[in-house]
């Protein structure tokens, strides 16, 4: 439960055929509000019902100890602890479906956002892709980052700095979270784990923070910034190929609706932070575990 559900922002999964009204905007993102309203109020509601489950149980395993004269306490307290975990099974089913409920996200975005980054992601094919369906902008790791490395190329900078321009004009009243992605092939390279990037999970984070950097020098908001690392955990494509490691290799941009405020351009949004979502740099390389299986190349 306690994994990380960004992810589930990421899927917003209506496909845009045109202009969407204010009213139809507006509306589905008050159902992803509630939505995440819910999943907080399940997951309350089932810590609480298991805490109380366990209670139960510790009080029938104490009057045991005292033989018969306890034997019709002991059945009501076992009865009571049944429906709690019934109602432990109906909690879980009602998180399950908040859950997948916030993952749907809140529908396309506007119209004026959805062509200003279309018209990006034409003037910069080899670097950039943009999922109109889902509001994900794609930055191609190969072109973004040299090997192994979560330094942005020149080029990269200047392609990601135009999209900041974008999105503190036409997108400025949208939160953002920067997830990096790596394909499956463990990271061995010695000049790549000096630089910090141990793992996958290292170079993932790494890369996602360095996007983030950027946006933040362009005077991009960081209260508007989150960031995450899945290293190889949500591949696009499979990894038994070059062609779909390539693709697996990349750092999104999701732009997500700010909670509480409203899509009207220009409006500031007045919201918490995202929390971020990573691997912290520790020490010197751990040589009292064993290596991963050698790669096909070295990051």
């Amino acid at each position: 439960m306690a994994r990380m559900h960004w992810i589930g922002v990421a899927a917003l999964g209506l496909l845009l055929t045109g202009c969407v009204s204010q009213e139809k905007y507006n509306a589905m993102k008050l159902d992803r509000d509630q939505a995440q309203a819910q999943l907080a109020a399940a997951q309350n509601d089932l810590s609480a019902a298991r805490a109380e489950a366990d209670a139960y149980k510790r009080q029938i395993e104490a009057m045991a100890k005292d033989g018969p004269a306890s034997a019709g306490l002991i059945k009501n307290l076992t009865d009571q602890n049944s429906e709690l975990q019934k109602q432990i099974a109906d909690l879980r089913e009602q998180y399950a479906k908040a859950l997948a409920l916030q993952g749907q996200g809140v529908g396309p975005l506007p119209a004026d956002v959805r062509d200003a980054l279309m018209a990006f992601a034409r003037e910069n094919p080899d670097l950039v892709e943009f999922d109109a369906a889902r509001g994900i902008v794609k930055f191609k790791s190969d072109v973004t980052f040299a090997l192994g490395s979560a330094d942005l190329t020149p080029q990269a900078k200047q392609v990601i700095d135009r999209f900041a321009q974008i999105l503190g004009s036409s997108a400025s009243s949208f939160e953002l979270l920067v997830a990096g992605h790596t394909d499956n092939l463990p990271v061995s390279n010695p000049a790549t784990i000096a630089k910090g990037h141990k793992d996958n999970w290292y170079l993932s984070a790494h890369r996602a923070i360095a996007v983030a950097k950027e946006l933040i020098g362009q005077r991009i908001n960081a209260n508007r910034l989150g960031v995450a690392g899945y290293a190889d955990q949500r591949p696009v494509a499979s990894n038994a190929s070059d062609s779909g490691r390539s693709q697996n290799r990349r750092v999104e941009v999701l732009i997500l609706p700010a909670k509480g405020t409203s899509n009207v351009a220009g409006s500031t949004p007045k919201v918490a932070p995202l929390k971020p979502v990573l691997n912290k740099d520790s020490g010197p390389k751990d040589t009292a575990h064993p290596q991963p299986p050698k790669p096909m190349f070295n990051k």
